[in-house]
């Protein structure tokens, strides 16, 4: 599926997570099958005030505080969603999968395919990712590539508030399990979002600036990061265009192969660690369905290869940054 982004024509604005809140009041409202199940969800409506609201409108039977447990809360929507219910659970950071991993990967993944397509479960987890933020080691790491390299799952990671609330909808009515992965840098980000429920379908990735001498493919907060690269390197005379994928799994492979077969060189970009991420599955799907319309080898930018370190001053020389976009790119298009 081919998807450019177009001008969204509304003047209203709102952040990222006030996008992921609507998103989810309007889906229960309508829908009353979806409950919301977490650490913290319900009182205080999330660290990130993602379920803001949500108690004091919908009562204590569709939004429920749980007790520590990833584990616990994952089984819980494993079940209710085979039972014909649609939850919504938070795991508050994506770091804490591996607590539940066993759930993820040989339950919630696997259900599905070993009862013959007669088990459904529509279920949506959320998680927060991303570093930047001062939390360390054990709350910044973004791990989606672990997730997109499990079948059954889809994968979802928003840089906009438009998509944030377009792909929650989606993944909220999905058949089956999807991890709506939330940069915390993005949170705050404030752009147009049109009051009315609408879709963004998963699969579909979006060119958010045009280009003809490069093309940039960013996740999640790494998109605002290239898009201040290509208008930075723009004064230098290279046009730089930016693919967002939105959604990793399914991934849109086919824009990404359109652009660069428009501008023959592709930097593929994400914060998690370079090696084994995201950027080489797709370096590589270049270079087997698009080979001949490359004038320079496919390259990456990603995190070095250590955990995210606590050091204010440290952190931020581990985080990838427009500076070293422009960087590269400027390698890429000179090579």
């Amino acid at each position: 599926m081919t998807t450019v982004t177009t001008e969204v024509t509304t003047d209203r604005e709102i952040s990222y997570r006030e996008a992921i809140n609507e998103a989810i009041h309007q889906e229960m409202t309508s829908d009353d099958s979806v409950f919301v199940a977490g650490i913290d969800l319900a009182k205080q409506g999330d660290v990130f005030g993602i379920t803001q609201g949500v108690l004091t409108k919908f009562g204590p039977k569709r939004i429920m505080d749980t007790p520590i447990s990833e584990n616990a809360i994952t089984g819980l929507a494993i079940g209710a969603a085979t039972q014909g219910l649609r939850p919504v659970i938070s795991l508050m950071f994506i770091d804490f999968i591996g607590v539940c991993f066993d759930q993820i990967i040989n339950q919630m993944a696997k259900m599905k395919y070993m009862f013959g397509g007669k088990a459904r479960l529509p279920l949506t987890v959320l998680v927060n990712a991303g570093a930047g933020t001062g939390m360390a080691a054990q709350h910044s790491q973004s791990l989606e590539a672990l997730l997109c390299h499990i079948p059954g799952l889809k994968v979802v990671m928003p840089s906009t508030a438009y998509d944030a609330k377009g792909l929650m909808v989606t993944s909220m009515r999905e058949d089956n399990p999807v991890f709506m992965i939330m940069h915390k840098r993005c949170s705050r980000l404030r752009g147009p979002v049109p009051e009315e429920s609408y879709t963004v379908p998963l699969g579909s990735a979006a060119v958010v600036r045009e280009g003809t001498d490069a093309t940039i493919v960013a996740t999640a907060y790494m998109v605002h990061e290239a898009l201040a690269a290509a208008e930075t390197l723009a004064g230098e005379g290279i046009s730089v265009e930016v693919v967002d994928p939105r959604s990793l799994q399914p991934l849109d492979t086919e824009t990404v192969l359109e652009s660069v077969r428009k501008t023959h060189r592709v930097l593929t970009v994400h914060e998690a660690v370079e090696f084994g991420g995201i950027g080489g599955e797709i370096n590589a799907q270049i270079a087997e369905h698009a080979f001949d319309h490359l004038d320079a080898p496919p390259m990456r930018i990603g995190a070095p290869f250590s955990p995210v370190p606590y050091s204010p001053v440290l952190e931020k020389e581990w985080v990838v940054n427009s500076d070293q976009i422009i960087e590269q790119t400027r390698r890429l298009v000179s090579g």
